[in-house]
């Protein structure tokens, strides 16, 4: 077989596809000219359009798929229906070893359940972890898991430990990530019996030097540590709540603004440092959750991203591709000293 495809391209997921993933796939070749992409779609839909978009068309290979699978389907649905749909062909090539991953704005349950299913964790991984980078008052920070696993053990968070460490390393380029595990105080006997020993594994592991020990929720916007560590339940709590906590943010400041004459003055002496907060707090900037512990790159876009957002979850997969990632997490796993059969309390307090 030929070199595998760089990324499998869902072109039909995501609430305006295929238009914004094509303007999406112009931006990143920009970036990426060295890449190759297998576009899977309705080929009579957007092989004209892709026509149009001379940067992208020539690092694409268009495969057809009649189906799509839409944002109301269920998983299950998605399992038992959805064979002939752009996102289950986009995960078979990676399953197949076509592709080095797959990039998709469509429905987030059926892309899990289905590259749970299809492509499978990798055999070190217990459960896979969906991370997100976000922003900190000291730059950005990974956290998982945002949701993937409501209920997990011990060995699940110190798996999502390594996969976050790894990630930071990968993604954010830093040579040594600190991390830490999420809990409801920063002392060693605070949280339930799992977070504990979660923490007594990793001080001895090969990644104990950086480990920082129990971060609460306010250590995740100050960035405390590089990577939060934490269950799905947990962790997909504390991601709605930031989110809702900048929408908040912004509508106070529109309000503030454009309550008086005054206040409008202000906006305009004050418009060129909030144009720079604007771009820092840019949610496109985050875009592209990744689903760690597969054997293959997957990674999600907002369904409702523009075309510099989807640009920016291809930039997370290609870097994911580009620095071995999966093989990283196996040498990292390699080293770790853990009972593999010792079950502890995976139900929460």
């Amino acid at each position: 077989m030929s070199k595998p495809f760089s990324l499998a391209i869902d072109a039909m997921g995501g609430d305006n596809a295929p238009d914004i993933v094509l303007d999406g796939l112009e931006l990143a070749a920009e970036r990426h000219p060295e890449a190759r992409f297998l576009l899977v779609g309705d080929e009579t839909r957007i092989g004209s359009m892709l026509a149009r978009r001379p940067k992208a068309a020539k690092l694409c290979m268009l495969r057809h798929a009649p189906d799509m699978i839409s944002a109301e389907m269920k998983p299950t649905a998605a399992l038992r229906q959805g064979r002939q749909s752009s996102m289950r062909v986009a995960i078979d090539s990676v399953a197949a070893g076509e592709a080095a991953g797959v990039v998709s704005a469509g429905n987030t349950g059926a892309l899990m359940a289905l590259a749970k299913i299809v492509i499978k964790t990798l055999p070190e991984i217990d459960r896979p972890a969906l991370a997100a980078i976000m922003p900190s008052a000291r730059g950005d920070v990974v956290m998982l898991d945002l949701g993937a696993n409501v209920q997990c053990d011990t060995r699940n968070l110190v798996e999502f430990a390594v996969m976050g460490e790894t990630f930071a390393r990968a993604v954010l380029g830093l040579s040594a990530p600190s991390y830490g595990l999420l809990n409801v105080g920063s002392e060693e006997l605070k949280g339930d019996e799992r977070v504990r020993a979660a923490a007594d594994v990793l001080k001895e592991s090969h990644i104990g030097p950086t480990f920082h020990g129990f971060v609460e929720g306010h250590d995740i916007t100050a960035g405390t540590v590089d990577v939060i560590v934490t269950d799905g339940f947990t962790g997909n709590i504390a991601l709605k709540t930031g989110e809702g906590a900048l929408k908040l943010m912004r509508d106070l400041l529109r309000q503030v603004f454009t309550s008086s004459v005054p206040a409008r003055l202000g906006y305009l002496l004050a418009r060129p440092a909030l144009d720079r907060l604007r771009e820092w707090m840019d949610p496109r900037r985050y875009n592209g959750a990744i689903l760690l512990g597969l054997n293959g790159v997957v990674v999600k876009s907002h369904g409702g991203t523009d075309a510099l957002g989807f640009a920016h979850a291809v930039d997370v997969a290609m870097d994911m591709v580009t620095h071995h990632f999966n093989d990283r997490i196996r040498e990292g796993l390699s080293r770790l000293s853990m009972p593999a059969a010792e079950p502890l309390a995976s139900a929460r307090p």
